[in-house]
């Protein structure tokens, strides 16, 4: 059974979360994620599931060790934690959606001490080979609180039975562990080549609830790494011509 904890969710698009712990109360997060902490709390940090868990850790991406927030006084409590940019932060009652639910490897902020988190993959060898954020999963499991993270705008939905949805592998965020995953190929040359969405959609199959967002960090990402290539590209068109001539004549000075 995991820590009965009480929280609060501060901010809009940058989002941070602050958890009240009483005596002897914890909460664990990967490691890096705390904003700040009151007096009382100790950190103990550790390898999840061992050795083991935390070289499967290292190879999905995540930090090899979680970091346990205890409150070791005897009063209350306060420990935060960041989204790590911009979005906003899901509280998931792991109980209360039957027991575990699985999210991207990324997604996980922090949650209560006693949710295990382990690394899930999927069943089918084609996700692994082609699907992207989609192949490697986080699974929560427990009777507590948990927080994860989305980019941009947060989509809920609840799929039927039978209900298939078809999305982005970056835009899925979390999903109940009844709802049936799988990878697909978009299907034709043009659109593999032109249709700039990728290869590949993750298909989800209800009954379950789905978490969606708005903006994939990987998108963001590619954004922000397109635009600084344009604007040095820029630069060299104007300022850094010039400055390649005058190096040149100054380079050439030194020679002499």
């Amino acid at each position: 059974m995991a820590d009965v904890i009480d929280y609060k969710l501060i901010g809009d698009d940058m989002q941070l979360v602050e958890i009240e712990l009483d005596p002897k109360e914890g909460v664990r997060a990967e490691a890096g994620a705390m904003t700040y902490m009151s007096p009382g709390i100790q950190m103990q940090t550790n390898a999840e599931g061992g050795l083991f868990g935390g070289f499967k850790r290292m190879l999905t991406g995540e930090s090899f060790f979680i970091t346990t927030f205890l409150n070791n006084s005897t009063k209350k409590e306060a420990v935060a934690f960041g989204a790590p940019y911009p979005g906003k932060i899901i509280p998931l009652n792991i109980g209360e959606v039957g027991g575990s639910f699985l999210c991207q490897k990324d997604a996980f902020l922090c949650a209560a001490n006693g949710i295990d988190i382990d690394v899930a993959f999927t069943k089918k060898i084609g996700a692994g080979l082609f699907g992207g954020e989609g192949f490697i999963l986080q699974k929560l499991s427990g009777q507590g609180l948990a927080f994860i993270h989305a980019g941009g705008t947060i989509i809920k939905k609840e799929l039927n039975h039978g209900e298939t949805l078809r999305v982005d592998t970056g835009c899925l965020v979390a999903f109940a562990p009844t709802v049936k995953y799988d990878i697909q190929f978009i299907g034709g040359f043009k659109n593999a080549l032109f249709g700039g969405e990728g290869l590949f959609l993750a298909s989800l199959t209800g009954p379950g609830t789905v978490y969606l967002q708005s903006l994939p960090f990987s998108r963001l990402a590619d954004r922000i790494i397109a635009a600084s290539r344009f604007s040095r590209g820029e630069k060299k068109g104007v300022a850094g011509i010039g400055g390649d001539i005058l190096g040149g004549f100054l380079g050439g000075d030194r020679n002499y």
